[in-house]
């Protein structure tokens, strides 16, 4: 069964947060090895994206604010969010 995602399940761990404005703002740490899945909460509707690249309308899965998103990662992805309107916060939790 490689590749069957269980979304919802797992532990949280790491935990990082970042700022965001017109300009992207980009956790600190990569994503742990070992890790496949991240969720991820914005304050405010933002676009995201989980491989390092700025996040912009075209680039980037719009995320609504305050509503919880999962994306599958790799080790060493930096996940990153700027505003679609209003500046936020990026909240990044690894599911372990």
């Amino acid at each position: 069964m490689s590749g069957t995602q269980y979304w919802g399940t797992g532990r949280p761990g790491l935990m990082q947060n970042v700022a965001y404005t017109g300009s992207a703002g980009q956790v600190t740490n990569g994503v742990t090895t070992g890790v496949q899945k991240i969720r991820v909460v914005v304050t405010t509707d933002a676009f995201v994206t989980t491989d390092g690249s700025t996040p912009s309308a075209t680039n980037g899965a719009y995320v609504v604010a305050l509503s919880p998103e999962y994306f599958t990662v790799s080790a060493g992805q930096k996940p990153s969010a700027v505003q679609v309107s209003a500046n936020g916060t990026l909240y990044v939790t690894e599911i372990v």
